[in-house]
């Protein structure tokens, strides 16, 4: 405030112009340095949190993978491997195998999308399109985004119930009669209205289309399949879900690429209603595929468990012989955090993502974190000696 001074006039008293301008000043780096300290912060945690989704994402989609390709070739006690080296036929098919989705003599294939072979380089977002083998038209109605592998697996589910009866009706049908308490099992994981079953015995097993009505399922099918089998309490024929599934990467709900499954129906497509979004961020999937060192299965030339060859779907190509020698699956993806978490691109080409020998070149400035895993899964029902 001022204060008198002689002759009765007041001076004014504060702050003067240089000294305004220094606390202007020092607030001014106070701030900057605040702001600094913040945006540091925001960048750390955006990393943090890109890293921590992507490992979990990543995580989730290798457990769904493995969990699916390792039940590839379940046909119950005995797997389908051992059918064929049995004898040719005895696994019976009763479902239109000329559709894809339904030839459970092929318990598993693949599809090598085109220039994503070991060595290549792949940019991201900008693949050229196509599979090889050329995709059936079921799955090309998924909408699969180029640049990634597809793979196809039939099996029964892992859990069977035990058969009761068995009665012919109409003929040629088949009525098959389990406990009603067991139901369940047959719409487990969220299957609630299975319409693909089979029947299986440590001899044989039959695929057949059916409907389940309380405690039975009638097979349309057309054929009476009840006289290879012997139920319960006397025989060990029990009843399976079968399972025809595909796996690959699709754009999500978001609009990012993400892991999907879908299941096919009686008539050999995937209706909407058996399409699973499963992971978000997954760009691409990659596969390859062991072989076994015998190069015709057959009852003269079983398989001798060595694996001698991982190749890519392409090279494996479509025979039914070449995928029955298949014993293990290299998996890998390529995961990206769902946001972006200000990572900076790579700038030497050989810091970036690699998958199964396949280079993978980010687009430009979408600051998203990636990073690859890798995992080998054995075929359990593939091994030599099941």
């Amino acid at each position: 405030m001022g204060r008198l001074v002689p002759g009765g006039r007041r001076r004014a008293a504060g702050l003067s112009l240089i000294e305004l301008m220094i606390a202007l000043a020092i607030g001014t780096v106070l701030l900057v340095g605040l702001v600094q300290v913040f945006a540091a912060s925001r960048v750390a945690y955006q990393g943090a949190e890109g890293l921590a989704r992507v490992q979990e994402n990543a995580r989730f989609a290798i457990e769904f993978l493995q969990r699916d390709i390792r039940m590839a070739g379940h046909f119950g006690c005995v797997n389908d491997q051992a059918h064929f080296v049995k004898g040719t036929g005895d696994l019976a098919n009763h479902l239109d195998a000329t559709k894809p989705a339904l030839n459970f003599g092929v318990s598993i294939m693949g599809y090598e999308a085109v220039n994503t072979a070991p060595g290549n380089a792949v940019t991201i977002g900008s693949a050229a399109s196509g599979w090889n083998p050329a995709l059936p038209a079921e799955i090309a109605a998924l909408n699969p985004l180029p640049g990634s592998d597809i793979i196809t697996l039939r099996f029964l589910a892992e859990e069977g119930i035990p058969v009761t009866g068995l009665t012919p009706v109409s003929g040629s049908e088949v009525q098959v009669s389990f406990p009603a308490a067991r139901a369940p099992v047959l719409t487990a994981g969220g299957v609630s209205s299975p319409r693909l079953f089979a029947v299986a015995d440590c001899s044989h097993v039959d695929v057949f289309q059916g409907d389940v009505n309380g405690s039975t399922v009638v097979s349309s099918s057309g054929v009476d399949f009840s006289p290879r089998y012997t139920t319960f309490p006397l025989g060990q024929s029990l009843l399976y879900r079968a399972e025809s599934i595909v796996y690959y990467v699709a754009p999500g709900a978001s609009g990012r690429p993400a892991l999907w499954r879908a299941r096919a129906d009686a008539a050999g497509n995937y209706p909407a209603a058996g399409r699973e979004e499963l992971v978000e961020g997954i760009e691409s999937l990659q596969l390859l595929y062991g072989r076994d060192a015998t190069a015709a299965i057959s009852t003269a030339t079983p398989p001798i468990g060595d694996i001698t060859s991982q190749d890519t779907a392409q090279t494996v190509g479509s025979a039914a012989g070449e995928w029955l020698r298949v014993g293990l699956v290299q998996v890998g993806v390529l995961a990206s955090s769902p946001e972006p978490a200000a990572a900076v691109a790579p700038a030497l080409v050989d810091a970036q993502p690699r998958v199964l020998g396949v280079r993978f070149q980010p687009p430009a400035g979408d600051a998203r974190y990636r990073n690859s895993y890798e995992v080998t899964i054995a075929l359990r029902n593939r091994l030599f000696g099941n």
